[in-house]
């Protein structure tokens, strides 16, 4: 009888966390996974080669992709993604920055989004902390409002400085730190190469110079 009840109460815990397990899940965004490929996510939103960029190839391959969801054509119930930006580090999605759309979040707090969000990823912390975002091609960061995160993965809500709209930034902790190690050594060897490019610019400037010299002494005519 003993073991009976205790298999019960042991079956009733499980099915109770069950669901709260499933919500704590945080390497997925709706139907995106941390590590995905990017074949495999172009696919998933219909997306072109020509649609990925690169950033940089070396010491390591990152990749930036951009999706703007269609919206539902309901006026009432507006697709609440305006656009995803998604980064990959040698073709696997490590990154996701999420802008919602004005109209969809048009009078939600703060507490409004952080209690949506949380229904998915559990209680978030509020930690002071800044996080990079990208912003017109140029990298800035905003301030951290709620955050749920476990040892592998960050989910980080905040909102933009510059137009009020919320983000979301979600990551993997390890591949994020590699991919900005290698965005940082890709940036040192920029800076060593550009003398040697500026010099290869200016010779090949100087041989077109020179080449259209000799033709057009041999054909002018004062």
């Amino acid at each position: 009888m003993k073991i009976m009840r205790t298999a019960i109460v042991t079956l009733v815990v499980f099915l109770f966390s069950a669901p709260w397990l499933h919500a704590q899940d945080l390497s997925k965004y709706r139907s995106f996974s941390m590590g995905m490929t990017l074949a495999d996510l172009s696919k998933q939103i219909g997306a072109n080669p020509t649609d990925v960029t690169v950033i940089h190839q070396h010491p390591a391959l990152i990749q930036e992709l951009t999706w703007w969801p269609r919206v539902s054509g309901q006026p009432d119930q507006p697709e609440a993604i305006r656009e995803i930006l998604f980064s990959f580090y040698d073709g696997k999605l490590y990154k996701i920055f999420v802008t919602y759309d004005d109209a969809a979040t048009l009078g939600m707090s703060h507490e409004d989004m952080a209690r949506a969000i949380s229904a998915k990823y559990g209680t978030p912390t509020t930690p002071d902390v800044r996080i990079g975002i990208p912003k017109d091609g140029y990298p800035t960061t905003e301030q951290v409002m709620d955050r749920w995160e476990d040892s592998r993965y960050s989910v980080n809500l905040f909102r933009s400085s510059f137009s009020s709209s919320f983000g979301l930034v979600l990551f993997s902790k390890q591949v994020n730190a590699e991919a900005e190690a290698a965005t940082h050594a890709a940036f040192l060897l920029e800076q060593q190469g550009a003398p040697q490019r500026e010099a290869d610019r200016m010779k090949k400037e100087a041989d077109v110079l020179e080449a259209s010299r000799v033709k057009n002494l041999k054909t002018f005519h004062p």
